[in-house]
């Protein structure tokens, strides 16, 4: 039977056995079928101990190839679709693989995209983790790296880019086709090899680096979308990353040019491929989007960019190491975007939305060690996770704390002058950073990198009975997850402030004073704080050095439940917010209180991201968390209140473009929708609001929820906007038609596997808008007995989207509950991750169970 899947144990044998010097694949995309001529030429040595053996290189395709080594033709009757038998083998070979591969709608592989503008075809490569194998024959394992040379014929009108600086194409025999003759890439990894080829338009800059080289940059985009393309934001984003990372790391850049590619249909936010980057292109703003949209990109940019050091340069020897090669671009991201961009806000927005990430998945049942064992592809696959990215990234912010950011920074550029070029593991890390920094760091990784699960710090103060008001006692209380929640019961070590906060003559809640110090065990005094005056608020992870949840004193709480738009920075005011989503989510406090608690302070709440959180949050609240007695009424309120907030906002403003948003999300009522119409059709008018073409599709979903729009309005407007965004947006309208009808029709096309990635994505969400749950009712159990054969029957991406879009969210209850828990055990053995995306979903059921109990009692 085929398998896509490579054990660790396989990739170890086979890296043993060979050593890859050099690859030269050629390709030929003038065809216009759904395959195109893939030649691989492998030149590869074998140890003596394998020489005479046999072993395998990964090729998926639909046909078989023709197979030569050491120039005998090799039997491929056998072929599986995924692995092609080679041998014996000679000490030295070379393998000759010719055959044809095919075009993917997946975003896996080499992606084809057709623009309805203009009829042109675009093509890009996403290959982390195992997808080069999908376009050309190749040892698919980080840890087999080799020299890459592409040539590439394609039509001539075409821009063809790779990791090698694109050459003078010459014309191939065809007419109107060209060949490109690329130049090997130095000794990489093929998950970072990359080809995109198209009529992509581009403009270019450039900037000296640090050992003097000239390195030119290219931005690029379909032409379609050319003329929003900001490229000196993105090249001076770049521009500002490169200085920053050349002084940290004290190594140049170590590739010849950076290429910056906005393509279609990408899965993710972007992907480092060794100086051609590729990004979604929603990065590309056609309309005025919330400035939250404009930071995450530049902090996107900036963490592929750290990845050309941190994963190109120096690589993982098997995927149990992605969660350093993630964090470590995930927390120099940030870095670099606080100290060297405008963003100086950045930690605000890490704590507001990777730190939330990361807290969310650590209390999951399958929560996980950041250093987590991968047996094989299929663990890796499901590992891109908040713990491999955000969790890991905080956890390095607190290692920073710990040894000093000079020692850390000085280990990391030992790591990268030792390691230059080939493949580590954690200890290679590790043992340049006590090096630099004298610190034994065994048992720092044992508790930290070793463990799962989210301590707690909890505040504990006297003093409220001194004449003086005066701080007696202060002390923090360390919890570990109970013996029935997720993650190991250790207590672990923090370096951690506690900020004193109080009101000054303005009103404004500013810090008065700040202790730092090592938290270990169940109680740590902060004796540094005896004798002060009592603050309004004592913040426990001042400055959010450290991972943990937190829980103020009542005293505190009580305050800040009055004066939380007070709070003078924003920082400190974000993590207010994160402990009192925590403590929603944990059912200690109610969903009306929560909701309250946001409407009256997100107005004055200025920072993008975190008001892009809270509106996620609210969301959530209100359709997860909210007591079914209670809900109705609270999301009615909640739209009023949103409504009032967009009008109260400054004209033009960023608050105002996401309060409108909200609206539109949550308008329910009569009234509600009316005021929904009227905005979309321009009758009634927000001073500033840029009522702009994608605002519009946002409003116009929303009426048709509400049964206010139908087939004709989304006909119109589609097309008014004959774009491939038209077209997904489109498709989002169509399934969140309030009719069984719509819903049945939507079920239908995802389960049909027919959809490419992005409309299935836009079909799903639109799948899932509705006003009453009970819609998708009839859906639940159809979800369960057929999923399985589902995610069988797709790639990953397009299993993984499916069965997490499609699992019946909306109802919440022990029933679905239970038959969550069924499905999860007889698909554990044979399908594991389906059985753990499922598990995920039925643990935030079980979360808002519990929710909706706490809210049922007030």
């Amino acid at each position: 039977m085929p398998t896509l899947n490579i054990t660790r144990t396989e990739a170890a044998a086979r890296a043993a056995a060979l050593s890859v010097r050099s690859y030269e694949v050629t390709l030929d995309l003038t065809g216009g079928g759904e395959t195109f001529r893939s030649a691989t030429t492998v030149t590869f040595s074998a140890s003596p101990e394998s020489v005479g053996t046999a072993t395998f290189i990964d090729f998926v395709s639909t046909q078989a190839p023709s197979v030569t080594l050491n120039g005998e033709v090799l039997d491929t009757g056998a072929f599986d679709g995924t692995r092609i038998a080679i041998g014996p083998l000679a000490a030295e070979n070379v393998l000759v693989v010719d055959g044809a591969a095919d075009y993917m709608n997946t975003g896996e592989g080499l992606h084809r995209f057709v623009d309805p503008v203009d009829g042109e075809t675009y093509l890009y490569s996403q290959f982390e983790v195992p997808d080069s194998r999908r376009m050309f024959a190749v040892f698919e394992q980080p840890d087999l790296k080799a020299a890459f040379a592409f040539t590439v014929t394609a039509p001539d009108h075409w821009a063809v880019v790779s990791n090698s600086p694109t050459p003078q194409p010459v014309p191939a025999a065809q007419a109107g086709t060209s060949t490109w003759v690329f130049e090997p890439t130095p000794v990489i990894s093929s998950y970072i090899t990359a080809l995109i080829a198209g009529p992509y338009k581009s403009t270019h800059s450039e900037l000296t680096s640090s050992d003097g080289r000239t390195i030119p940059l290219g931005a690029y985009c379909r032409a379609s979308l050319f003329e929003y393309l900001d490229a000196e934001n993105i090249f001076e984003l770049t521009r500002q990353g490169f200085e920053f990372y050349e002084a940290q790391f004290g190594t140049p850049y170590p590739f010849a040019k950076y290429d910056q590619l906005f393509v279609p249909e990408f899965n993710a936010g972007a992907m480092e491929n060794a100086g051609a980057v590729t990004f979604l292109e929603s990065y590309v703003f056609r309309s005025t989007v919330p400035e939250a949209m404009v930071e995450r990109r530049a902090i996107t940019i900036l963490h592929e960019l750290a990845h050309m050091w941190f994963g190109d340069l120096v690589t993982m020897k098997w995927w149990n190491d992605l969660w350093l090669n993630e964090s470590f671009a995930e927390f120099m991201s940030t870095l670099s975007a606080a100290e060297n961009t405008r963003y100086t806000g950045a930690w605000t927005t890490f704590s507001s939305m990777e730190k939330n990430w990361a807290y969310r998945q650590d209390q999951l049942s399958t929560t996980h060690p950041i250093k987590a064992e991968i047996r094989d592809l299929d663990d890796v696959l499901v590992n891109f996770d908040g713990i491999t990215y955000a969790k890991g990234a905080s956890v390095l912010r607190q290692l920073v704390a710990w040894v000093g950011q000079e020692n850390f920074m000085a280990g990391v550029r030992a790591y990268f002058d030792r390691h230059a070029w080939s493949n580590t593991e954690l200890p290679d890390l590790m043992r340049q950073l006590e090096a630099s920094s004298g610190r034994d760091l065994s048992e720092w990784t044992r508790l930290w990198l070793e463990t799962s699960g989210v301590n707690t710090i909890a505040v504990e103060v006297d003093g409220e009975e001194a004449d003086d008001g005066a701080v007696t006692s202060l002390r923090l209380r360390q919890s570990a997850p109970a013996e029935a929640q997720p993650g190991d019961g250790i207590l672990r070590p923090h370096r951690m402030a506690v900020g004193f906060y109080s009101a000054d003559p303005s009103g404004k809640l500013v810090r008065t004073d700040r202790f730092e110090l090592d938290v270990a065990g169940e109680v740590t005094e902060v004796t540094e704080a005896v004798g002060r005056p009592r603050p309004d608020v004592i913040l426990p992870n001042d400055d959010d050095l450290a991972y943990a949840k937190i829980r103020l004193d009542a005293a505190s709480w009580s305050y800040v439940a009055t004066h939380l738009k007070d709070v003078a920075e924003s920082l400190p005011r974000t993590l207010l917010w994160g402990a009192a989503w925590d403590t929603v989510r944990d059912a200690e406090a109610t969903a009306g209180w929560f909701v309250d608690l946001l409407l009256a302070n997100i107005g004055h709440e200025r920072d993008s991201s975190v008001v892009q959180t809270l509106l996620r949050q609210l969301t959530t609240t209100l359709s997860q968390y909210a007591a079914p007695e209670h809900a109705a009424g609270l999301r009615e309120e909640a739209a009023e209140r949103l409504l009032e907030l967009a009008r109260a906002a400054e004209s033009g403003s960023d608050n105002q473009l996401q309060f409108v948003k909200a609206f539109a999300l949550h308008a329910r009522t009569a009234g509600q929708l009316d005021t929904l119409a009227g905005l979309h059709a321009g009758t009634e008018v927000l001073d500033g609001l840029d009522l702009n073409t994608d605002l519009k599709w946002e409003m116009l979903t929303g009426l048709v929820a509400g049964g206010r729009a139908s087939e004709a309005e989304i006909a119109a407007a589609e097309a008014a906007d004959a774009t491939a965004t038209g077209a997904l947006a489109a498709s989002q309208a169509r399934a969140a038609v309030a009719t069984a009808e719509a819903k049945r029709t939507a079920w239908d096309q995802v389960v049909s596997g027919s959809l490419s990635n992005m409309t299935q994505r836009n079909v799903l969400l639109g799948f899932n808008r509705v006003h009453d749950p009970a819609l998708l009712a009839p859906f639940a159990d159809k979800y369960f007995a057929g999923v399985e054969q589902l995610w069988a029957s797709r790639s990953h991406e397009m299993a993984e989207s499916a069965a997490i879009g499609l699992f019946p969210g909306a109802q919440v209850s022990a029933a679905t509950i239970e038959a969550a828990d069924a499905l999860v055990e007889r698909s554990r053995a044979q399908q594991p991750a389906l059985s753990r995306t499922v598990a995920e979903s039925r643990d935030e059921m079980v979360r808002a169970l519990a929710a909706r109990k706490a809210d049922a009692s007030r």
